[in-house]
């Protein structure tokens, strides 16, 4: 995932399954200096700064 693919989503209202390290996560804010996205996980609180391009909808892969 790139930062373009990033702020399509945010932006639109349509629901997108979003995962990190085969986990489901959702974005909560973005960092363009650094690339990074702070992401929060649906199976529990963690949150953590990753990687935008480690980002990826699993529908893409299937």
């Amino acid at each position: 995932m790139d930062i373009k693919d990033v702020n399509n989503i945010l932006n639109n209202k349509e629901k997108h399954d979003i995962f990190y390290d085969d986990r489901p996560v959702w974005i909560q804010g973005v960092d363009v200096n650094c690339n990074t996205a702070k992401v929060g996980f649906v199976d529990n609180f963690e949150e953590k700064n990753v990687l935008i391009e480690d980002l990826y909808e699993k529908d893409l892969f299937n």
